[in-house]
Protein backbone atom coordinates (compact mmCIF):
# COMPACT_ATOMS: atom_id res chain seq x y z
CA UNK A 1 0.00 0.00 0.00
CA UNK A 2 1.18 3.34 -0.72
CA UNK A 3 2.71 5.47 2.09
CA UNK A 4 1.50 8.69 0.55
CA UNK A 5 -1.98 9.68 2.18
CA UNK A 6 -5.38 10.24 -0.26
CA UNK A 7 -6.61 12.43 -1.63
CA UNK A 8 -10.60 11.81 -3.30
CA UNK A 9 -12.44 14.22 -5.10
CA UNK A 10 -14.59 14.95 -8.26
CA UNK A 11 -17.20 16.69 -10.73
CA UNK A 12 -20.36 15.36 -12.43
CA UNK A 13 -19.93 14.84 -15.35
CA UNK A 14 -21.87 17.81 -17.25
CA UNK A 15 -19.84 19.00 -20.49
CA UNK A 16 -16.87 21.57 -19.95
CA UNK A 17 -14.92 23.24 -17.46
CA UNK A 18 -14.73 26.62 -17.26
CA UNK A 19 -12.40 29.47 -15.65
CA UNK A 20 -14.44 28.97 -12.08
CA UNK A 21 -13.22 25.51 -12.17
CA UNK A 22 -9.58 26.20 -12.91
CA UNK A 23 -9.62 28.26 -10.09
CA UNK A 24 -11.84 26.95 -7.62
CA UNK A 25 -10.20 23.09 -7.78
CA UNK A 26 -8.32 22.71 -11.02
CA UNK A 27 -5.39 24.16 -10.02
CA UNK A 28 -4.94 22.78 -6.77
CA UNK A 29 -5.78 19.18 -8.16
CA UNK A 30 -2.73 19.67 -10.24
CA UNK A 31 -0.53 20.56 -7.42
CA UNK A 32 -2.01 18.14 -4.86
CA UNK A 33 -0.96 15.20 -7.17
CA UNK A 34 2.03 15.93 -6.94
CA UNK A 35 2.19 15.01 -2.30
CA UNK A 36 -0.90 12.83 -2.62
CA UNK A 37 -2.26 9.64 -3.89
CA UNK A 38 -5.21 10.89 -5.85
CA UNK A 39 -8.78 9.55 -6.99
CA UNK A 40 -10.80 11.93 -8.93
CA UNK A 41 -14.04 10.64 -9.52
CA UNK A 42 -16.62 11.08 -12.64
CA UNK A 43 -19.13 11.42 -10.12
CA UNK A 44 -22.08 9.89 -12.80
CA UNK A 45 -24.57 8.40 -9.94
CA UNK A 46 -24.60 11.52 -8.29
CA UNK A 47 -26.41 13.21 -11.30
CA UNK A 48 -29.49 11.25 -10.56
CA UNK A 49 -30.58 12.74 -8.11
CA UNK A 50 -31.55 15.79 -9.99
CA UNK A 51 -31.34 14.79 -13.66
CA UNK A 52 -32.76 11.20 -13.78
CA UNK A 53 -34.07 11.19 -17.44
CA UNK A 54 -32.13 8.21 -19.70
CA UNK A 55 -31.24 11.67 -22.12
CA UNK A 56 -29.13 12.87 -19.59
CA UNK A 57 -27.67 9.03 -18.89
CA UNK A 58 -26.66 8.76 -22.46
CA UNK A 59 -24.85 12.05 -22.62
CA UNK A 60 -22.39 11.14 -19.53
CA UNK A 61 -19.70 9.36 -21.95
CA UNK A 62 -19.77 12.36 -24.59
CA UNK A 63 -19.55 15.30 -21.02
CA UNK A 64 -17.08 12.87 -19.30
CA UNK A 65 -14.62 12.95 -22.24
CA UNK A 66 -15.30 16.78 -22.34
CA UNK A 67 -14.70 17.06 -18.84
CA UNK A 68 -11.42 14.90 -18.63
CA UNK A 69 -10.37 16.45 -21.53
CA UNK A 70 -9.86 19.61 -19.65
CA UNK A 71 -8.54 17.63 -16.88
CA UNK A 72 -5.71 16.83 -18.65
CA UNK A 73 -4.83 19.95 -20.37
CA UNK A 74 -4.34 22.00 -17.15
CA UNK A 75 -1.94 19.20 -16.18
CA UNK A 76 -3.63 16.70 -14.18
CA UNK A 77 -1.10 13.58 -15.18
CA UNK A 78 -3.11 10.49 -15.65
CA UNK A 79 0.00 8.40 -14.62
CA UNK A 80 -0.03 9.83 -10.80
CA UNK A 81 -3.69 10.56 -10.46
CA UNK A 82 -6.55 7.95 -10.62
CA UNK A 83 -9.58 9.28 -12.87
CA UNK A 84 -12.57 6.96 -12.98
CA UNK A 85 -16.46 6.78 -13.32
CA UNK A 86 -18.31 6.06 -10.51
CA UNK A 87 -21.29 4.08 -11.71
CA UNK A 88 -18.39 1.32 -13.22
CA UNK A 89 -17.20 0.79 -9.65
CA UNK A 90 -19.97 -1.42 -8.20
CA UNK A 91 -19.03 -1.65 -5.15
CA UNK A 92 -20.00 2.20 -4.57
CA UNK A 93 -23.25 0.81 -4.31
CA UNK A 94 -22.47 -2.00 -1.66
CA UNK A 95 -20.96 0.41 0.45
CA UNK A 96 -23.51 3.24 0.42
CA UNK A 97 -25.95 0.46 1.47
CA UNK A 98 -23.78 -0.52 4.35
CA UNK A 99 -23.70 3.33 4.86
CA UNK A 100 -27.43 4.39 4.73
CA UNK A 101 -27.76 1.81 8.04
CA UNK A 102 -25.05 4.26 10.03
CA UNK A 103 -27.00 7.30 9.77
CA UNK A 104 -30.77 8.87 10.71
CA UNK A 105 -32.86 10.23 8.53
CA UNK A 106 -33.12 13.37 10.56
CA UNK A 107 -29.46 14.20 10.21
CA UNK A 108 -29.71 14.00 6.65
CA UNK A 109 -32.87 16.53 6.30
CA UNK A 110 -30.91 18.78 8.50
CA UNK A 111 -28.42 19.56 6.01
CA UNK A 112 -29.20 23.24 4.46
CA UNK A 113 -27.26 21.94 1.44
CA UNK A 114 -30.03 19.78 0.67
CA UNK A 115 -32.74 21.96 0.71
CA UNK A 116 -30.83 24.30 -1.41
CA UNK A 117 -29.99 21.41 -3.96
CA UNK A 118 -34.11 20.58 -4.09
CA UNK A 119 -34.63 24.28 -4.92
CA UNK A 120 -32.03 24.54 -7.47
CA UNK A 121 -33.75 22.01 -9.07
CA UNK A 122 -37.30 23.52 -8.67
CA UNK A 123 -38.50 20.41 -6.17
CA UNK A 124 -40.69 20.31 -3.13
CA UNK A 125 -41.37 18.26 -0.42
CA UNK A 126 -43.80 16.18 -2.54
CA UNK A 127 -40.88 15.39 -5.17
CA UNK A 128 -37.55 15.56 -3.52
CA UNK A 129 -36.21 11.92 -4.11
CA UNK A 130 -34.92 10.04 -1.68
CA UNK A 131 -31.54 9.70 -3.51
CA UNK A 132 -31.37 13.42 -3.26
CA UNK A 133 -31.55 13.63 0.77
CA UNK A 134 -28.80 10.43 0.62
CA UNK A 135 -26.99 12.02 -1.36
CA UNK A 136 -23.84 12.89 1.35
CA UNK A 137 -24.13 9.12 2.13
CA UNK A 138 -23.12 8.69 -1.03
CA UNK A 139 -20.55 10.81 -1.03
CA UNK A 140 -19.51 8.71 2.29
CA UNK A 141 -19.16 6.21 -0.30
CA UNK A 142 -17.24 7.54 -2.75
CA UNK A 143 -15.18 9.45 0.04
CA UNK A 144 -14.04 6.08 2.14
CA UNK A 145 -14.22 3.16 -0.84
CA UNK A 146 -10.76 4.79 -1.95
CA UNK A 147 -10.43 5.14 1.50
CA UNK A 148 -9.62 8.79 1.03
CA UNK A 149 -7.71 10.73 4.36
CA UNK A 150 -8.28 14.25 1.98
CA UNK A 151 -11.21 16.17 0.45
CA UNK A 152 -10.62 19.03 -1.07
CA UNK A 153 -14.05 21.21 -0.54
CA UNK A 154 -15.82 24.82 0.07
CA UNK A 155 -16.64 25.58 3.13
CA UNK A 156 -20.32 25.01 1.73
CA UNK A 157 -19.90 21.42 1.79
CA UNK A 158 -17.94 20.81 5.36
CA UNK A 159 -21.33 19.63 6.60
CA UNK A 160 -21.04 16.91 3.90
CA UNK A 161 -17.54 16.37 4.85
CA UNK A 162 -18.83 15.48 8.47
CA UNK A 163 -21.18 13.01 7.73
CA UNK A 164 -18.03 10.93 6.12
CA UNK A 165 -16.73 11.32 9.13
CA UNK A 166 -19.09 10.25 11.47
CA UNK A 167 -19.85 7.36 9.00
CA UNK A 168 -16.41 5.95 9.35
CA UNK A 169 -16.27 6.24 13.02
CA UNK A 170 -19.73 4.67 13.63
CA UNK A 171 -18.37 2.01 11.07
CA UNK A 172 -15.22 1.40 13.01
CA UNK A 173 -16.49 1.13 16.65
CA UNK A 174 -19.21 -0.90 15.60
CA UNK A 175 -17.68 -3.69 13.61
CA UNK A 176 -13.53 -3.04 13.48
CA UNK A 177 -11.19 -0.36 12.27
CA UNK A 178 -11.58 -0.22 8.35
CA UNK A 179 -11.58 3.31 7.25
CA UNK A 180 -9.52 6.48 7.93
CA UNK A 181 -11.38 9.32 9.14
CA UNK A 182 -11.12 11.84 6.50
CA UNK A 183 -10.35 15.49 6.60
CA UNK A 184 -11.31 18.37 4.68
CA UNK A 185 -9.04 20.26 3.00
CA UNK A 186 -10.03 24.04 2.65
CA UNK A 187 -8.78 25.80 -0.43
CA UNK A 188 -8.18 29.41 0.14
CA UNK A 189 -8.90 30.12 -3.94
CA UNK A 190 -12.01 32.35 -4.03
CA UNK A 191 -14.98 31.75 -5.93
CA UNK A 192 -15.08 33.69 -9.35
CA UNK A 193 -17.16 35.90 -10.37
CA UNK A 194 -19.25 35.33 -13.23
CA UNK A 195 -18.87 37.94 -16.33
CA UNK A 196 -22.41 39.29 -15.69
CA UNK A 197 -21.06 39.75 -12.35
CA UNK A 198 -22.97 37.41 -10.66
CA UNK A 199 -21.21 35.76 -7.32
CA UNK A 200 -20.52 32.86 -9.41
CA UNK A 201 -19.28 32.01 -12.90
CA UNK A 202 -21.88 29.05 -13.70
CA UNK A 203 -22.81 27.18 -16.83
CA UNK A 204 -26.53 27.48 -15.67
CA UNK A 205 -26.51 30.61 -15.78
CA UNK A 206 -25.15 31.31 -19.12
CA UNK A 207 -21.83 33.48 -17.26
CA UNK A 208 -18.75 31.57 -18.15
CA UNK A 209 -15.78 31.53 -20.07
CA UNK A 210 -14.96 27.98 -20.87
CA UNK A 211 -11.34 26.74 -20.73
CA UNK A 212 -11.77 25.83 -24.30
CA UNK A 213 -13.26 28.81 -25.62
CA UNK A 214 -11.71 29.84 -28.37
CA UNK A 215 -9.64 33.40 -28.41
CA UNK A 216 -12.17 35.33 -30.28
CA UNK A 217 -15.18 34.21 -28.03
CA UNK A 218 -13.01 34.84 -25.17
CA UNK A 219 -13.09 38.61 -26.19
CA UNK A 220 -16.45 38.98 -27.04
CA UNK A 221 -17.44 37.94 -23.71
CA UNK A 222 -14.92 40.09 -22.07
CA UNK A 223 -15.92 42.95 -24.02
CA UNK A 224 -19.44 42.40 -22.67
CA UNK A 225 -18.18 41.89 -19.52
CA UNK A 226 -20.16 43.70 -16.09
CA UNK A 227 -17.96 46.62 -14.59
CA UNK A 228 -18.80 49.93 -13.04
CA UNK A 229 -22.27 50.54 -13.47
CA UNK A 230 -22.22 54.26 -12.65
CA UNK A 231 -19.30 54.75 -14.61
CA UNK A 232 -21.17 55.81 -17.77
CA UNK A 233 -17.55 57.86 -19.33
CA UNK A 234 -14.07 57.31 -19.41
CA UNK A 235 -13.22 60.17 -18.04
CA UNK A 236 -15.68 59.33 -15.04
CA UNK A 237 -13.57 57.78 -12.10
CA UNK A 238 -14.37 54.14 -11.55
CA UNK A 239 -14.35 51.76 -8.82
CA UNK A 240 -11.61 49.15 -9.19
CA UNK A 241 -12.80 47.23 -5.81
CA UNK A 242 -15.63 44.29 -6.70
CA UNK A 243 -15.27 45.23 -10.50
CA UNK A 244 -14.94 41.97 -12.34
CA UNK A 245 -12.71 42.69 -14.96
CA UNK A 246 -10.23 44.00 -12.22
CA UNK A 247 -10.65 40.95 -9.93
CA UNK A 248 -9.98 38.81 -13.83
CA UNK A 249 -6.97 40.80 -14.22
CA UNK A 250 -5.80 39.99 -10.29
CA UNK A 251 -5.83 36.39 -10.76
CA UNK A 252 -4.89 35.76 -14.83
CA UNK A 253 -2.80 38.77 -15.85
CA UNK A 254 0.61 37.82 -14.86
CA UNK A 255 1.64 41.86 -15.89
CA UNK A 256 1.20 43.61 -12.42
CA UNK A 257 2.43 46.68 -13.12
CA UNK A 258 0.20 47.06 -16.40
CA UNK A 259 -2.76 46.13 -13.98
CA UNK A 260 -1.68 48.52 -11.47
CA UNK A 261 -1.40 51.46 -13.56
CA UNK A 262 -4.76 50.17 -15.44
CA UNK A 263 -6.32 50.47 -11.43
CA UNK A 264 -4.55 54.03 -11.04
CA UNK A 265 -6.04 55.68 -14.68
CA UNK A 266 -9.57 53.93 -13.81
CA UNK A 267 -9.75 55.56 -10.66
CA UNK A 268 -8.49 58.78 -12.00
CA UNK A 269 -10.60 58.59 -14.70
CA UNK A 270 -7.95 58.60 -17.79
CA UNK A 271 -8.64 55.46 -19.14
CA UNK A 272 -11.75 54.00 -21.03
CA UNK A 273 -13.52 50.77 -20.63
CA UNK A 274 -12.49 49.19 -23.55
CA UNK A 275 -8.79 49.31 -23.60
CA UNK A 276 -9.10 47.78 -20.15
CA UNK A 277 -11.02 44.89 -21.34
CA UNK A 278 -8.89 44.87 -24.90
CA UNK A 279 -6.05 44.18 -22.27
CA UNK A 280 -7.54 42.01 -20.28
CA UNK A 281 -8.78 39.89 -23.39
CA UNK A 282 -5.05 39.55 -24.38
CA UNK A 283 -4.08 38.32 -20.99
CA UNK A 284 -6.82 35.59 -20.49
CA UNK A 285 -5.76 34.43 -23.85
CA UNK A 286 -2.29 34.20 -23.34
CA UNK A 287 -3.18 32.24 -20.10
CA UNK A 288 -5.54 29.86 -22.40
CA UNK A 289 -3.02 28.91 -25.06
CA UNK A 290 -1.15 26.14 -23.58
CA UNK A 291 -4.39 24.78 -22.19
CA UNK A 292 -6.17 25.19 -25.90
CA UNK A 293 -3.27 23.71 -27.36
CA UNK A 294 -2.66 20.54 -25.01
CA UNK A 295 -6.48 20.13 -25.37
CA UNK A 296 -6.41 20.04 -29.06
CA UNK A 297 -3.62 17.39 -29.22
CA UNK A 298 -5.08 14.92 -26.29
CA UNK A 299 -8.52 15.10 -28.52
CA UNK A 300 -6.65 14.48 -31.73
CA UNK A 301 -5.52 10.96 -30.17
CA UNK A 302 -9.21 9.11 -30.61
CA UNK A 303 -9.83 6.87 -28.19
CA UNK A 304 -6.99 8.51 -25.43
CA UNK A 305 -9.37 9.61 -23.30
CA UNK A 306 -11.42 6.58 -23.24
CA UNK A 307 -8.60 4.50 -22.61
CA UNK A 308 -7.81 7.15 -19.32
CA UNK A 309 -11.23 6.31 -18.04
CA UNK A 310 -11.17 2.64 -18.09
CA UNK A 311 -7.73 2.27 -16.93
CA UNK A 312 -8.22 4.46 -13.73
CA UNK A 313 -11.81 2.94 -13.34
CA UNK A 314 -9.66 -0.41 -13.15
CA UNK A 315 -7.20 0.53 -10.73
CA UNK A 316 -9.87 1.77 -8.55
CA UNK A 317 -12.13 -0.88 -9.20
CA UNK A 318 -9.20 -2.77 -7.75
CA UNK A 319 -9.20 -0.73 -4.26
CA UNK A 320 -12.91 -1.06 -4.39
CA UNK A 321 -12.27 -4.88 -4.03
CA UNK A 322 -9.91 -4.71 -1.15
CA UNK A 323 -11.92 -1.98 0.56
CA UNK A 324 -14.88 -4.32 0.09
CA UNK A 325 -13.00 -7.51 1.74
CA UNK A 326 -12.22 -5.43 4.74
CA UNK A 327 -15.58 -4.52 5.06
CA UNK A 328 -17.45 -7.89 4.94
CA UNK A 329 -14.78 -9.38 7.09
CA UNK A 330 -14.94 -6.89 9.59
CA UNK A 331 -18.53 -7.43 9.30
CA UNK A 332 -19.05 -10.88 9.54
CA UNK A 333 -20.72 -11.61 6.27
CA UNK A 334 -17.84 -13.72 5.49
CA UNK A 335 -18.06 -15.72 8.12
CA UNK A 336 -21.46 -16.28 7.85
CA UNK A 337 -21.55 -16.77 3.68
CA UNK A 338 -19.05 -19.36 4.60
CA UNK A 339 -20.78 -21.21 7.23
CA UNK A 340 -23.69 -21.45 5.03
CA UNK A 341 -20.88 -22.73 2.38
CA UNK A 342 -19.48 -25.17 4.36
CA UNK A 343 -22.82 -26.65 5.32
CA UNK A 344 -24.00 -27.08 1.99
CA UNK A 345 -20.75 -28.82 0.52
CA UNK A 346 -21.10 -31.61 3.64
CA UNK A 347 -24.36 -31.97 2.93
CA UNK A 348 -23.76 -32.58 -0.41
CA UNK A 349 -21.47 -35.19 -0.32
CA UNK A 350 -23.21 -36.55 1.77
CA UNK A 351 -25.93 -37.14 -0.71
CA UNK A 352 -23.30 -37.87 -3.04
CA UNK A 353 -22.57 -41.07 -0.69
CA UNK A 354 -25.92 -42.27 -0.80
CA UNK A 355 -26.75 -41.72 -4.04
CA UNK A 356 -23.91 -43.58 -4.81
CA UNK A 357 -24.52 -46.74 -2.47
CA UNK A 358 -28.04 -46.96 -3.89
Amino acid sequence: MSERKRVLTGDRPTGKLHLGHYVGSLLNRVRLQDQYECFFLIADLHMLTTKPSKEDIEMIDKNAREMVLDYLAVGIDPNKSVIYLQSAVHEVYELNLFFEMLVTLNRLVRLPSIKDMARAAKMDEDTIPFGLVGYPVLQAADILLPRAHLVPVGKDNLAHVEISREIARRFNRTYGEVFPIPEALIGEVPTLVGIDGKAKMSKSLNNAIFLSDPPEVVRKKVMKMYTDPKRIRADIPGTVEGNPVFIYHDIFNPNKEEVEDLKRRYREGRVGDVEVKEKLARALNEFLDPIRERRAEYAARTGYVEDVIWRGTERMREEARQTMDQVYRAMGFRNVWNRIRRKAERYQKKQAKQEATE
